[in-house]
Protein backbone atom coordinates (compact mmCIF):
# COMPACT_ATOMS: atom_id res chain seq x y z
CA UNK A 1 0.00 0.00 0.00
CA UNK A 2 3.15 2.49 0.37
CA UNK A 3 4.33 1.55 -3.14
CA UNK A 4 3.09 4.57 -5.44
CA UNK A 5 3.62 5.71 -8.86
CA UNK A 6 2.79 5.66 -12.45
CA UNK A 7 5.11 3.51 -14.45
CA UNK A 8 5.34 2.83 -17.93
CA UNK A 9 5.93 -0.91 -19.55
CA UNK A 10 7.15 -1.60 -22.70
CA UNK A 11 6.43 -4.44 -24.42
CA UNK A 12 6.54 -6.38 -27.49
CA UNK A 13 3.31 -7.95 -27.17
CA UNK A 14 1.04 -5.62 -29.16
CA UNK A 15 -1.30 -8.51 -29.29
CA UNK A 16 -2.13 -8.67 -25.49
CA UNK A 17 -1.98 -4.53 -25.23
CA UNK A 18 -4.62 -4.57 -28.17
CA UNK A 19 -7.02 -7.16 -27.36
CA UNK A 20 -7.17 -5.62 -23.43
CA UNK A 21 -5.48 -8.89 -21.48
CA UNK A 22 -2.35 -6.52 -20.03
CA UNK A 23 -4.62 -4.19 -18.78
CA UNK A 24 -6.04 -7.43 -16.87
CA UNK A 25 -2.79 -8.27 -16.07
CA UNK A 26 -2.64 -4.80 -14.12
CA UNK A 27 -6.23 -4.81 -12.62
CA UNK A 28 -4.62 -8.10 -11.15
CA UNK A 29 -1.40 -6.43 -9.76
CA UNK A 30 -3.49 -3.14 -8.68
CA UNK A 31 -5.26 -5.53 -5.96
CA UNK A 32 -1.87 -5.96 -4.37
CA UNK A 33 -0.50 -2.58 -5.62
CA UNK A 34 -3.57 -0.56 -5.47
CA UNK A 35 -1.59 3.38 -5.99
CA UNK A 36 0.54 2.24 -8.94
CA UNK A 37 -0.82 3.20 -12.30
CA UNK A 38 0.13 0.78 -15.16
CA UNK A 39 0.36 1.85 -18.46
CA UNK A 40 1.28 0.05 -21.35
CA UNK A 41 3.08 0.70 -24.75
CA UNK A 42 3.58 -1.84 -26.90
CA UNK A 43 6.41 -1.56 -29.50
CA UNK A 44 6.29 -3.77 -33.22
CA UNK A 45 9.43 -2.50 -34.42
CA UNK A 46 10.52 -3.13 -30.37
CA UNK A 47 14.70 -3.39 -30.94
CA UNK A 48 15.03 -0.43 -32.95
CA UNK A 49 12.76 2.14 -31.47
CA UNK A 50 14.10 1.56 -27.96
CA UNK A 51 17.43 1.62 -29.13
CA UNK A 52 16.56 5.58 -30.03
CA UNK A 53 15.15 5.94 -27.06
CA UNK A 54 18.06 4.85 -25.13
CA UNK A 55 20.15 7.99 -26.29
CA UNK A 56 18.05 10.08 -23.65
CA UNK A 57 16.53 8.85 -20.23
CA UNK A 58 12.86 7.74 -21.33
CA UNK A 59 12.98 4.70 -22.38
CA UNK A 60 9.93 3.67 -19.68
CA UNK A 61 9.86 2.69 -16.12
CA UNK A 62 10.27 -1.20 -17.27
CA UNK A 63 11.32 -2.27 -20.43
CA UNK A 64 12.57 -5.88 -22.18
CA UNK A 65 16.32 -5.15 -22.31
CA UNK A 66 17.17 -4.91 -26.42
CA UNK A 67 19.62 -7.32 -27.80
CA UNK A 68 21.74 -4.70 -29.12
CA UNK A 69 22.78 -3.22 -25.37
CA UNK A 70 26.19 -4.18 -24.53
CA UNK A 71 25.71 -6.98 -21.06
CA UNK A 72 28.53 -4.43 -19.32
CA UNK A 73 26.15 -1.81 -19.90
CA UNK A 74 23.48 -3.12 -17.91
CA UNK A 75 24.19 -1.19 -14.64
CA UNK A 76 24.13 2.49 -16.95
CA UNK A 77 20.94 1.96 -18.00
CA UNK A 78 19.10 -0.43 -15.22
CA UNK A 79 18.65 -0.67 -11.75
CA UNK A 80 19.97 -3.81 -10.01
CA UNK A 81 17.38 -6.35 -9.05
CA UNK A 82 19.77 -7.92 -6.43
CA UNK A 83 22.69 -10.31 -6.20
CA UNK A 84 23.17 -13.32 -8.30
CA UNK A 85 24.01 -15.13 -5.28
CA UNK A 86 20.50 -14.72 -3.48
CA UNK A 87 18.40 -14.55 -6.82
CA UNK A 88 19.91 -17.56 -8.31
CA UNK A 89 18.58 -20.36 -5.13
CA UNK A 90 14.56 -18.74 -6.38
CA UNK A 91 14.85 -17.95 -10.45
CA UNK A 92 16.57 -20.12 -13.60
CA UNK A 93 18.53 -17.31 -16.11
CA UNK A 94 20.02 -15.34 -14.13
CA UNK A 95 23.25 -15.30 -15.28
CA UNK A 96 21.93 -14.13 -18.76
CA UNK A 97 21.76 -10.73 -16.84
CA UNK A 98 24.38 -10.84 -14.34
CA UNK A 99 27.17 -8.33 -14.73
CA UNK A 100 29.48 -8.12 -11.21
CA UNK A 101 27.44 -10.52 -9.54
CA UNK A 102 24.45 -8.39 -9.64
CA UNK A 103 21.32 -9.44 -11.60
CA UNK A 104 19.72 -6.15 -14.02
CA UNK A 105 17.25 -8.25 -15.62
CA UNK A 106 14.44 -10.95 -14.94
CA UNK A 107 12.63 -13.00 -17.69
CA UNK A 108 8.69 -13.56 -16.98
CA UNK A 109 9.19 -17.19 -19.32
CA UNK A 110 11.47 -19.60 -20.68
CA UNK A 111 11.28 -20.95 -24.30
CA UNK A 112 12.51 -23.63 -26.11
CA UNK A 113 12.96 -23.46 -29.60
CA UNK A 114 11.09 -25.76 -32.29
CA UNK A 115 9.11 -26.84 -34.58
CA UNK A 116 5.60 -25.71 -34.39
CA UNK A 117 3.56 -28.17 -36.93
CA UNK A 118 0.07 -28.98 -37.99
CA UNK A 119 -0.53 -33.07 -35.94
CA UNK A 120 -2.98 -33.61 -38.89
CA UNK A 121 -1.30 -32.55 -42.04
CA UNK A 122 2.11 -34.70 -41.07
CA UNK A 123 -0.06 -37.59 -40.40
CA UNK A 124 -2.26 -36.97 -43.49
CA UNK A 125 1.59 -37.40 -45.24
CA UNK A 126 2.35 -40.26 -43.50
CA UNK A 127 4.61 -39.16 -40.96
CA UNK A 128 4.15 -39.94 -37.25
CA UNK A 129 7.48 -40.05 -35.74
CA UNK A 130 9.19 -37.24 -34.89
CA UNK A 131 12.62 -37.48 -37.82
CA UNK A 132 15.69 -37.94 -36.31
CA UNK A 133 18.05 -35.90 -38.74
CA UNK A 134 17.85 -33.43 -41.49
CA UNK A 135 18.13 -35.72 -44.41
CA UNK A 136 15.09 -37.45 -42.53
CA UNK A 137 13.20 -34.03 -42.26
CA UNK A 138 13.55 -32.54 -45.53
CA UNK A 139 12.23 -36.56 -46.80
CA UNK A 140 9.06 -35.76 -44.17
CA UNK A 141 8.45 -32.66 -46.24
CA UNK A 142 8.56 -33.74 -49.04
CA UNK A 143 6.47 -36.13 -48.63
CA UNK A 144 3.82 -33.76 -47.00
CA UNK A 145 4.43 -31.82 -50.47
CA UNK A 146 3.35 -35.16 -52.65
CA UNK A 147 0.77 -36.42 -50.22
CA UNK A 148 -1.07 -32.87 -49.15
CA UNK A 149 -2.18 -29.14 -50.18
CA UNK A 150 -0.11 -28.01 -47.25
CA UNK A 151 3.06 -25.65 -48.08
CA UNK A 152 5.26 -28.22 -46.14
CA UNK A 153 7.63 -25.35 -44.32
CA UNK A 154 7.11 -21.76 -43.58
CA UNK A 155 9.85 -19.48 -43.65
CA UNK A 156 8.18 -16.19 -42.54
CA UNK A 157 11.00 -14.62 -44.73
CA UNK A 158 9.35 -10.51 -44.41
CA UNK A 159 9.14 -10.40 -40.90
CA UNK A 160 12.54 -11.29 -40.20
CA UNK A 161 13.08 -11.33 -36.56
CA UNK A 162 10.95 -14.97 -37.08
CA UNK A 163 14.22 -16.35 -38.92
CA UNK A 164 16.53 -15.13 -36.17
CA UNK A 165 14.75 -18.42 -34.03
CA UNK A 166 17.47 -20.69 -35.83
CA UNK A 167 20.04 -19.57 -33.98
CA UNK A 168 18.96 -21.36 -31.34
CA UNK A 169 19.39 -24.19 -32.93
CA UNK A 170 22.60 -23.90 -30.76
CA UNK A 171 22.80 -26.54 -27.97
CA UNK A 172 20.12 -28.55 -29.41
CA UNK A 173 21.80 -30.31 -32.19
CA UNK A 174 24.47 -31.82 -30.12
CA UNK A 175 23.10 -31.54 -26.93
CA UNK A 176 25.74 -29.11 -25.59
CA UNK A 177 25.27 -26.45 -22.49
CA UNK A 178 28.22 -25.09 -22.91
CA UNK A 179 27.22 -24.31 -26.44
CA UNK A 180 27.51 -19.92 -25.97
CA UNK A 181 31.13 -20.79 -24.63
CA UNK A 182 31.33 -22.18 -28.84
CA UNK A 183 30.31 -19.89 -29.94
CA UNK A 184 32.86 -17.28 -28.29
CA UNK A 185 35.81 -19.16 -28.64
CA UNK A 186 34.90 -21.48 -31.79
CA UNK A 187 34.20 -21.57 -35.10
CA UNK A 188 30.40 -21.47 -35.79
CA UNK A 189 30.40 -22.75 -39.30
CA UNK A 190 32.79 -26.04 -39.55
CA UNK A 191 31.88 -29.31 -40.65
CA UNK A 192 29.17 -30.45 -38.05
CA UNK A 193 28.61 -27.08 -35.90
CA UNK A 194 25.48 -26.62 -34.47
CA UNK A 195 24.84 -23.54 -36.63
CA UNK A 196 26.15 -25.42 -39.50
CA UNK A 197 23.97 -27.88 -39.48
CA UNK A 198 21.35 -25.59 -38.85
CA UNK A 199 21.83 -23.09 -41.33
CA UNK A 200 22.11 -26.07 -43.84
CA UNK A 201 18.73 -27.57 -43.06
CA UNK A 202 17.29 -24.10 -43.51
CA UNK A 203 19.14 -23.76 -46.96
CA UNK A 204 18.15 -27.29 -47.90
CA UNK A 205 14.47 -26.64 -47.01
CA UNK A 206 14.51 -23.76 -49.37
CA UNK A 207 16.46 -24.98 -52.22
CA UNK A 208 13.92 -28.29 -52.87
CA UNK A 209 11.11 -25.85 -53.11
CA UNK A 210 9.46 -26.50 -49.53
CA UNK A 211 8.63 -23.41 -49.00
CA UNK A 212 6.09 -20.85 -50.15
CA UNK A 213 6.03 -19.42 -53.59
CA UNK A 214 7.39 -15.91 -53.01
CA UNK A 215 9.24 -15.69 -49.51
CA UNK A 216 9.21 -11.96 -49.54
CA UNK A 217 5.06 -11.79 -49.68
CA UNK A 218 5.31 -13.63 -46.28
CA UNK A 219 2.72 -12.48 -43.60
CA UNK A 220 3.56 -13.54 -39.72
CA UNK A 221 0.07 -12.46 -38.22
CA UNK A 222 -1.78 -15.22 -41.41
CA UNK A 223 0.61 -17.70 -41.20
CA UNK A 224 -1.09 -18.25 -37.77
CA UNK A 225 -4.59 -19.28 -38.99
CA UNK A 226 -2.89 -20.75 -42.35
CA UNK A 227 -0.81 -23.19 -40.26
CA UNK A 228 -3.66 -23.93 -37.85
CA UNK A 229 -6.31 -24.95 -40.94
CA UNK A 230 -3.57 -27.04 -42.69
CA UNK A 231 -2.16 -24.15 -45.08
CA UNK A 232 1.29 -24.62 -43.78
CA UNK A 233 2.60 -27.38 -42.02
CA UNK A 234 5.38 -26.56 -40.24
CA UNK A 235 7.87 -23.18 -38.88
CA UNK A 236 10.94 -23.41 -36.78
CA UNK A 237 9.75 -20.52 -33.73
CA UNK A 238 9.93 -22.04 -30.03
CA UNK A 239 7.35 -22.65 -27.48
CA UNK A 240 6.26 -19.20 -26.68
CA UNK A 241 4.70 -19.40 -30.58
CA UNK A 242 2.11 -22.43 -29.17
CA UNK A 243 -0.89 -20.27 -27.78
CA UNK A 244 -0.73 -18.21 -30.45
CA UNK A 245 -0.91 -20.72 -33.03
CA UNK A 246 -3.88 -22.71 -30.89
CA UNK A 247 -5.88 -19.48 -30.54
CA UNK A 248 -5.94 -18.85 -34.13
CA UNK A 249 -7.08 -22.41 -34.47
CA UNK A 250 -9.74 -21.61 -32.46
CA UNK A 251 -10.25 -18.74 -34.20
CA UNK A 252 -10.75 -20.34 -37.06
CA UNK A 253 -13.32 -22.72 -35.98
CA UNK A 254 -10.53 -25.87 -36.43
CA UNK A 255 -8.99 -27.82 -33.74
CA UNK A 256 -6.32 -26.45 -31.59
CA UNK A 257 -5.09 -29.86 -30.64
CA UNK A 258 -3.69 -30.24 -34.53
CA UNK A 259 -0.92 -27.73 -33.12
CA UNK A 260 2.11 -30.05 -32.16
CA UNK A 261 5.73 -28.81 -31.43
CA UNK A 262 8.79 -30.84 -32.32
CA UNK A 263 12.51 -30.69 -31.08
CA UNK A 264 15.24 -30.24 -33.92
CA UNK A 265 15.74 -33.43 -35.71
CA UNK A 266 19.37 -34.68 -34.18
CA UNK A 267 19.91 -36.82 -31.60
CA UNK A 268 22.61 -37.28 -29.10
CA UNK A 269 23.37 -41.09 -27.42
CA UNK A 270 19.34 -41.78 -28.61
CA UNK A 271 17.58 -38.69 -27.46
CA UNK A 272 16.34 -35.44 -28.74
CA UNK A 273 17.65 -32.12 -26.69
CA UNK A 274 16.20 -28.84 -26.28
CA UNK A 275 17.60 -26.01 -24.98
CA UNK A 276 15.39 -23.90 -22.49
CA UNK A 277 16.53 -20.05 -22.38
CA UNK A 278 14.32 -16.81 -21.20
CA UNK A 279 12.25 -14.65 -23.43
CA UNK A 280 13.34 -10.95 -22.88
CA UNK A 281 14.32 -9.87 -19.99
CA UNK A 282 12.39 -7.46 -17.90
CA UNK A 283 14.24 -4.66 -16.14
CA UNK A 284 13.72 -0.94 -14.71
CA UNK A 285 14.84 1.93 -16.30
CA UNK A 286 17.93 3.50 -13.92
CA UNK A 287 16.40 6.85 -14.31
CA UNK A 288 13.01 6.01 -13.49
CA UNK A 289 11.09 8.26 -10.54
CA UNK A 290 9.29 5.18 -9.79
CA UNK A 291 11.79 2.59 -9.37
CA UNK A 292 10.03 0.99 -6.58
CA UNK A 293 7.01 0.25 -8.53
CA UNK A 294 8.76 -0.45 -11.57
CA UNK A 295 10.48 -3.48 -9.39
CA UNK A 296 7.19 -4.19 -7.74
CA UNK A 297 5.54 -5.10 -11.43
CA UNK A 298 8.59 -7.30 -12.12
CA UNK A 299 8.26 -8.90 -8.91
CA UNK A 300 4.62 -9.40 -9.70
CA UNK A 301 4.57 -10.62 -13.23
CA UNK A 302 7.11 -12.89 -12.81
CA UNK A 303 6.00 -14.74 -9.53
CA UNK A 304 2.51 -14.04 -9.16
CA UNK A 305 0.84 -13.28 -12.68
CA UNK A 306 -0.87 -15.98 -14.91
CA UNK A 307 1.50 -15.19 -18.06
CA UNK A 308 3.62 -18.10 -17.65
CA UNK A 309 0.40 -20.39 -17.96
CA UNK A 310 -1.09 -18.35 -20.39
CA UNK A 311 1.11 -18.88 -22.48
CA UNK A 312 1.94 -22.16 -22.03
CA UNK A 313 5.90 -21.49 -21.00
CA UNK A 314 8.44 -22.47 -19.05
CA UNK A 315 8.19 -20.66 -15.29
CA UNK A 316 11.51 -19.29 -14.30
CA UNK A 317 10.61 -19.89 -10.56
CA UNK A 318 13.23 -23.36 -10.46
CA UNK A 319 10.37 -24.87 -8.17
CA UNK A 320 7.35 -24.79 -10.75
CA UNK A 321 6.26 -27.63 -12.87
CA UNK A 322 6.62 -27.75 -16.75
CA UNK A 323 3.79 -26.46 -18.63
CA UNK A 324 1.27 -29.43 -20.16
CA UNK A 325 2.49 -28.34 -23.74
CA UNK A 326 5.64 -30.00 -23.24
CA UNK A 327 4.13 -33.32 -21.88
CA UNK A 328 5.32 -35.03 -25.75
CA UNK A 329 8.82 -33.79 -24.64
CA UNK A 330 8.64 -35.91 -21.50
CA UNK A 331 6.82 -38.65 -23.29
CA UNK A 332 9.65 -38.81 -25.52
CA UNK A 333 12.81 -38.49 -23.15
CA UNK A 334 13.55 -35.31 -24.71
CA UNK A 335 16.37 -33.67 -22.79
CA UNK A 336 15.77 -30.38 -21.96
CA UNK A 337 18.77 -28.04 -21.28
CA UNK A 338 20.11 -24.75 -19.81
CA UNK A 339 22.89 -23.15 -21.78
CA UNK A 340 25.63 -21.58 -19.64
CA UNK A 341 25.51 -17.86 -20.37
CA UNK A 342 28.84 -17.09 -19.23
CA UNK A 343 30.44 -16.21 -22.82
CA UNK A 344 26.96 -14.29 -23.67
CA UNK A 345 28.63 -11.14 -23.61
CA UNK A 346 31.50 -11.67 -25.27
CA UNK A 347 29.48 -13.75 -27.93
CA UNK A 348 27.49 -10.32 -28.65
CA UNK A 349 31.10 -8.36 -29.06
CA UNK A 350 32.22 -10.47 -31.42
CA UNK A 351 28.56 -10.72 -33.31
CA UNK A 352 28.69 -6.56 -33.16
CA UNK A 353 32.59 -6.54 -34.53
CA UNK A 354 32.12 -9.31 -37.12
CA UNK A 355 28.86 -7.74 -38.42
CA UNK A 356 27.28 -11.18 -38.76
CA UNK A 357 24.48 -10.63 -37.17
CA UNK A 358 23.36 -13.84 -35.38
CA UNK A 359 20.57 -12.20 -33.60
CA UNK A 360 19.47 -9.81 -36.44
CA UNK A 361 17.54 -11.53 -39.37
CA UNK A 362 19.66 -10.10 -42.82
CA UNK A 363 21.80 -13.10 -42.50
CA UNK A 364 19.29 -16.17 -42.85
CA UNK A 365 17.52 -13.70 -45.16
CA UNK A 366 20.45 -13.36 -47.18
CA UNK A 367 20.86 -17.51 -47.02
CA UNK A 368 17.19 -17.72 -48.12
CA UNK A 369 18.13 -15.88 -50.97
CA UNK A 370 21.20 -17.91 -52.36
CA UNK A 371 19.07 -21.02 -51.42
CA UNK A 372 15.93 -19.66 -54.15
CA UNK A 373 18.38 -18.74 -56.33
CA UNK A 374 17.63 -14.73 -55.38
CA UNK A 375 21.40 -14.87 -54.68
CA UNK A 376 24.83 -15.85 -56.25
CA UNK A 377 27.21 -18.05 -54.38
CA UNK A 378 27.76 -21.30 -52.97
CA UNK A 379 26.36 -22.59 -49.51
CA UNK A 380 29.94 -23.71 -48.86
CA UNK A 381 31.16 -19.84 -50.24
CA UNK A 382 28.96 -18.07 -47.89
CA UNK A 383 28.85 -20.06 -44.90
CA UNK A 384 32.72 -19.70 -45.35
CA UNK A 385 32.71 -16.08 -45.67
CA UNK A 386 30.36 -15.83 -42.36
CA UNK A 387 33.30 -18.34 -40.42
CA UNK A 388 35.95 -16.02 -41.38
CA UNK A 389 34.66 -12.73 -40.51
CA UNK A 390 33.56 -14.65 -37.17
CA UNK A 391 36.76 -16.27 -36.03
CA UNK A 392 38.58 -12.86 -37.34
CA UNK A 393 36.49 -10.69 -34.65
CA UNK A 394 37.51 -13.77 -32.14
CA UNK A 395 41.01 -12.90 -33.04
CA UNK A 396 40.83 -9.28 -32.65
CA UNK A 397 39.07 -9.33 -29.37
CA UNK A 398 41.75 -11.84 -27.64
CA UNK A 399 40.86 -13.53 -25.20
Amino acid sequence: SKVSGTIKVLTVRTDLVQDGTMKKYAAEFNKTYPKVKVEFEALTNYEAEVKIRMNTENYGDVLLIPAVIKKADYPRFFASLGTAAERGKKYRFTDYTTVDGKVYGQSPIGVAPGFVYNKRIWKEAGVTDWPTTPAEFIKDLKAIKARTDAIPYYTNFAAGWTLTSWTYVDGAVHCDPQATTELAEGDLWAKGAELRVGDTLLHDIVKAGLVEKDPTTSNWEASKPRIAKGEIATQWLGTWAIVQFQDAARKAGVNPDDIGFMPFPSQTDGRFCATVAPDYNQAVNVHSKYKEAARAWIDWFTDKSTYGQDNLAISPLKNAPMPEVLAPYEEQGVKLIEVDDAQGARVKQIDSDSEVGIYAPEYRQNLVDLARGARKGSLDGFLGDLSKRWTGAQKNLGS
